[in-house]
């Protein structure tokens, strides 16, 4: 397996992924994610590959672009409340269905830290979807730990 810097031309393979990604989000949270995959959501994906502040990072096994993952530097100034922010965010990460419990995450995950390290970042967020099981799983087991909630209560 290859983990590198997609290519332009992968754009969209990768948006292939994220529509995956977005059907699981569509039938775990359907009061918040609208199904389907419409142009603008593809066409975001070239925006962001436009912004200096973020990256592209993807996962190839046989020739097939089979995982990617959204990398955003987040920079934020100190601020009365606050210390300066300044670290890598994980924006969005999948694999394809069909290559799912196969090791790709976990070595995207290894890249990405890498990168990071390399990058001078001390820390890495993501966010994840409670409904989410499979992945929260994943992550706590990759070393994430949750350092803050977001908490509803439906009317």
């Amino acid at each position: 397996m290859n983990i590198r810097f997609a290519n332009e031309n992968e754009l969209a393979r990768i948006n292939e992924l994220r529509k995956q990604v977005s059907d699981i989000h569509a039938v775990g949270k359907p009061e918040v994610f609208k199904p389907g995959f419409s142009q603008e959501m593809e066409d975001f994906l070239y925006r962001i590959w436009n912004d200096p502040e973020q990256e592209i990072a993807v996962a190839e096994k046989d020739g097939v672009i089979c995982g990617f993952a959204v990398l955003h530097h987040i920079s934020r100034p100190e601020n009365p409340a606050k210390w300066k922010q300044d670290h890598l965010d994980i924006d969005e990460l999948g694999v394809d269905e069909a290559f799912r419990r196969q090791g790709v995450a976990t070595e995207m995950l290894a890249f990405i830290r890498e990168y990071a390290e390399k990058k001078g970042f001390r820390r890495i967020e993501l966010n994840v979807w409670e409904f989410n099981k499979d992945a929260l799983a994943f992550y706590e087991e990759a070393g994430f730990s949750t350092f803050r909630r977001y908490m509803e209560l439906h009317l």
